[in-house]
């Protein structure tokens, strides 16, 4: 697994409102501190400790991993990160000698691991983590390839003189390329990242080769039902009893 969130990246990561903003945070950590209970959780790509802090401060022990010394550099900068162990190496197959309630991955972070294999990995390491009775929560989107126009592979999202944004995507691999430029004093300077989209079905297999089986979907982190027309999901699977 390459790493994509450099100095550049990780110094600037929580400076985007979309994901940061706390009508945003509070629901998801809400919702993952119902399934800890009171136990402990492991947070798979970790990155600057958005959601690990808050659930934290709720009075689970949180543990990370993550791929970028970076990012973990910028949680570590923050209060209340002494409470918080990370674990430095790839999500997908480093290992944590401890036994957790809950392992999660949020905001479309399986989707960095960008082949099938290291996607069924991951759930292989979830599972290996998990007390019995544990769960597994996966937040993802649901590729919009209904939105591409005929014959195109580019879809935009945000494009105007401070910034672009667009997705490219590459349907017969099941891969995309986001790209992100920011206008830096006259000139868009930005990077691009890959990744491999992955369907709710596809998900719910991986996690039966690891042994869990799919315990609840949701379209977001406020339970709303997952339908037909959801953009996202969040996805928890369990380890039976």
């Amino acid at each position: 697994m390459k790493n994509y969130f450099g100095k550049e990246v990780a110094e600037s990561y929580d400076d985007d409102p979309s994901i940061n903003d706390p009508t945003v945070i509070d629901p998801a950590v809400d919702f993952l501190a119902d399934l800890a209970g009171g136990g402990s959780a492991l947070e798979l790509g970790i990155g600057t400790g958005r959601i690990a802090l808050p659930l934290s401060r709720k009075g689970i022990s949180v543990h990370g991993i993550d791929l970028s010394p970076d990012m973990v550099k910028q949680l570590q900068s923050k209060p209340g990160a002494n409470t918080i162990g990370v674990t430095i190496g790839d999500f997908a197959t480093t290992k944590v000698n401890e036994s957790f309630q809950l392992v999660f991955l949020v905001f479309n972070t399986i989707t960095n691991l960008t082949t099938q294999d290291a996607q069924v990995r991951c759930f292989a390491n979830a599972a290996a983590h998990l007390k019995p009775g544990g769960f597994f929560v996966i937040e993802t989107f649901i590729p919009q390839l209904r939105l591409l126009p005929p014959g195109e592979t580019i879809r935009p999202h945000q494009f105007n003189q401070s910034r672009m944004d667009f997705d490219e995507y590459d349907v017969a691999n099941q891969g995309l390329v986001s790209h992100h430029y920011r206008n830096v004093n006259g000139a868009f300077k930005g990077h691009s990242l890959p990744f491999r989209y992955v369907w709710p079905s596809e998900l719910d297999l991986m996690a039966k080769l690891a042994g869990m089986r799919l315990h609840e979907r949701f379209s977001d982190w406020s339970r709303q039902p997952f339908t037909s027309e959801s953009t996202a999901h969040v996805s928890v699977w369990e380890i039976p009893l």
